[in-house]
């Protein structure tokens, strides 16, 4: 038997950032992490192995933090989880013993069972396993007709990568939009507009019927009677919380299958942690289950895990998830973060839209330049932002970090009109014309023309 002072099961963003931040919390304690590859793969990277990076081995996130740090990994398949000895049993025949437990064994896709042919050859659901991804890869290059199943972020970011390789792709989307969670509709359009005039076809409002072959796929059959010609489909209708050891060491799950977790991330037992896509997430704003699976997010509860495994040291009010996200689809990049219009209104909100559109360099005849399109969200009497949805160029990814930080301090449509920037004619838009500025004063404006009606001066 090994002994161990924090034991970490899973090996991507929650679990090294569980180990590493709990290596400068405590200092010398034994900290170990199994996890059951060889290499981890960068999860948002795994679309681009395929049009872009041509290698699964360019997608790999270093072990150097780990072993830097002095922590000890083990490469191997836990079995089993014992709470009340404080042991976890592996393939491997080891058992180890902790003293407090992390879990961080993510997610697994979504697989359409209900959907005829679901388990014919080249019908590929996307796991994060290096192996297996080098087999998609041969998969793909062979293909010459691809179908997506889904058109959230990695539908949208596989049928792009794939179209980029000149093969003939089909995305299938069952709502009326793509990123219709994360987007409202002037921004999916775009992005839809963006995927048609690169050869994408965009099926949007379609179910799948059936996937036909006899051992091979050969083609997708529409509900309508359609049917596309493929051989190779992509099954990319989200994933779903990898919690099977939790559930059978009796940890408390949640019925979406997610552990149950307090905002310091721990468990029903109070010596074991849960992180990353396995755990249960909570609405920012309404504190109701928010089925948002990023490593981003799980980066941020492994700090909360790790910095308070032994004690709560890093006291904070772990409020929800605001649901950021970004994306790049055909050299345009597209980012939100908080509630999109619709949500805030199917959740009762009073609303006023502050919206821009600028260069992201000064002057706009600058070269590389790319127009910002911008959308800010604020609740109507107190003026706190609530949701923002951006497209442009690459400032695009760091802007909607700084108004993801702008919604977890509640700051207002005066406080982002006046906040100061800096910038530069390369790399910035214009000091006059700043999107967040600008957008804000644009929301407040909208509220002062009611309040100006009657108004003698």
């Amino acid at each position: 038997m090994k002994s161990t002072d924090l034991l970490v099961i899973g090996g991507s963003a929650g679990g090294i950032l569980s180990a590493t931040t709990a290596r400068k919390a405590y200092g010398n304690i034994d900290i170990t992490v199994i996890r059951n590859t060889e290499k981890v793969m960068v999860p948002c990277g795994i679309p681009y192995i395929y049009g872009t990076l041509h290698s699964t081995d360019k997608n790999v996130i270093p072990d150097a933090g780990l072993l830097d740090a002095n922590i000890h990994l083990s490469i191997d398949q836990v079995t089993k989880i014992d709470p009340e000895t404080k042991t976890v049993a592996t393939e491997g025949n080891e058992i180890y013993q902790y003293k407090k437990l992390v879990i961080a064994t993510g997610s697994l896709p979504i697989i359409p069972k209900f959907i005829p042919g679901h388990d014919l050859e080249n019908v590929i659901p996307i796991l994060k396993n290096q192996n297996y991804l080098n087999t998609v890869l041969e998969k793909v290059n062979a293909a010459e007709n691809a179908v997506v199943i889904g058109g959230g972020f990695i539908g949208v970011e596989f049928a792009e990568q794939i179209k980029l390789l000149g093969k003939n792709v089909t995305l299938v989307e069952l709502a009326d939009a793509c990123l219709w969670q994360a987007f409202d509709r002037s921004f999916t359009d775009e992005i839809e507009n963006s995927m048609k005039e690169n050869g994408v076809s965009v099926l949007t409002e379609t179910k799948v019927k059936a996937i036909i072959g006899t051992e091979k796929v050969e083609a997708v059959e529409l509900e309508n009677g359609d049917k596309i010609k493929a051989d190779l489909v992509i099954l990319a209708l989200g994933v779903k919380p990898n919690a099977v050891l939790a559930e059978a060491a009796g940890i408390k799950l949640n019925e979406r299958g997610a552990i149950i977790v307090d905002q310091y991330t721990r468990t029903s037992d109070p010596d074991v942690f849960a992180v990353g896509d396995c755990a249960e997430k909570k609405c920012f704003f309404t504190g109701k289950d928010a089925p948002v699976l990023l490593a981003s997010t799980a980066a941020m509860e492994a700090k909360i895990a790790g910095c308070n495994a032994f004690q709560l040291r890093q006291v904070r009010e772990n409020k929800g998830t605001i649901s950021a996200f970004s994306t790049k689809v055909f050299g345009r990049t597209y980012a939100a973060a908080g509630l999109t219009e619709s949500k805030a209104d199917e959740e009762g909100f009073s609303i006023i839209k502050g919206e821009f559109t600028t260069m992201d360099r000064h002057p706009g005849s600058l070269p590389g330049m790319q127009k910002i399109s911008i959308k800010l969200m604020f609740a109507k009497c107190s003026g706190v932002l609530l949701g923002a949805q951006i497209s442009g160029g690459d400032s695009v990814g760091e802007i909607i970090n700084i108004l993801s930080l702008a919604i977890q301090k509640g700051a207002t449509a005066g406080e982002l009109n006046t906040f100061q920037v800096a910038t530069h004619p390369l790399i910035t838009a214009s000091p006059i014309a700043y999107p967040i500025n600008a957008a804000a004063m644009n929301a407040i404006a909208a509220n002062c023309s009611a309040l100006n009606e009657g108004l003698k001066i």
